[in-house]
């Protein structure tokens, strides 16, 4: 399965899923060296502007997303 077939997948969990899903996957990296997390994180954030830039993604600002988290928390 490729990256764009897992992200449409994940795309379809509920968020507190996708949350429980984020949390193993940083508690993964803790076999990784320091510079290569760095570079993992480098790496996204630049694949996250790209998308952003492009159209594909959309931001939402902070207060819309602290409040679906902590609704989803409740």
């Amino acid at each position: 399965m490729s990256i764009a077939e897992l992200e449409v997948e994940i795309r379809k969990l509920t968020l507190k899923d996708r949350a429980s899903l984020a949390r193993w996957i940083v508690d993964s990296l803790d076999e990784l060296s320091e510079s290569e997390i760095e570079t993992l994180w480098a790496e996204e954030a630049e694949r996250r502007l790209d998308e952003l830039e492009q159209g594909v993604a959309v931001g939402i600002p902070a207060d819309e997303v602290l409040r679906r988290a902590r609704a989803a928390l409740a």
